[in-house]
């Protein structure tokens, strides 16, 4: 009985993402967008564990009935392309014609992702652009760029996602994990404080999110180039 009670807790973790998913569309739709990216943020930290627990505890074979990995992929549609890419043209930073451009292609681009059974390495990285998003959402809020230029860099992203272009996965490409766990951490930490404080940052802490946001965002490719 208690395999089965602790695999069917990690599918609850993972749902518990559903609920977050909806505080966070709440908190948008009243344009409370520091909120908004907390819930987001409490979402990612769910999708980071529940994998590894989900492993660890053979939710396959002790709570075979829920399928896990479409569960994850409906809520990370919305936590990770649905709310963020919203939040981009409600919020004013990517208006008019530019807005009008990342609210068609993103959306687009990313359910054909999110259906990709291929999407994972053998090395448990990504085949192509991962959609995160909330992520570059995030970083658009902190910096607040040229919104054409924003939608550049969503056009060359979601071209990304059907390239043969690898992206780390956090918690499970084991090439450089610890870097790139720190590296993460250290990207969560500032994210909530630039959360917390309606997305300004200190110039040292602003680079260090940027070298951070840069640092996983390249380091797949990086790691094919050095492999050979």
């Amino acid at each position: 009985m208690w395999p089965r009670t602790r695999a069917l807790s990690v599918h609850a973790l993972t749902a518990s993402g559903a609920v977050f998913a909806m505080f966070a569309l709440l908190a948008a739709v009243e344009t409370a967008w520091s909120w908004m990216f907390l819930w987001l943020l409490a979402a990612l930290v769910v999708d980071g564990v529940d994998g590894p627990l989900a492993r660890r505890w053979e939710v396959t074979l002790h709570a075979a009935r829920f399928d896990g990995v479409l569960l994850d992929l409906i809520i990370d549609y919305l936590t990770y392309v649905f709310i963020p890419i919203y939040a981009l043209y409600a919020s004013g930073l990517v208006p008019g014609w530019a807005g009008w451009g990342v609210l068609i292609v993103v959306p687009f681009a990313s359910a054909l992702y999110f259906a990709d059974t291929q999407m994972k390495t053998e090395d448990a990285s990504f085949e192509g652009f991962p959609g995160c998003w909330n992520m570059v959402a995030l970083v658009v809020f902190v910096t607040e760029p040229n919104p054409w230029l924003t939608l550049v860099v969503a056009l060359v992203l979601s071209a990304a996602m059907f390239l043969p272009v690898r992206f780390v996965h956090p918690v499970r490409t084991r090439r450089w994990r610890p870097l790139t766990l720190a590296i993460t951490t250290v990207w969560m930490v500032l994210a909530v404080v630039a959360s917390w404080g309606e997305f300004g940052l200190p110039p040292l802490a602003a680079g260090l999110f940027g070298l951070a946001s840069l640092y996983l965002l390249l380091a797949g490719a990086a790691q094919q180039v050095v492999r050979g």
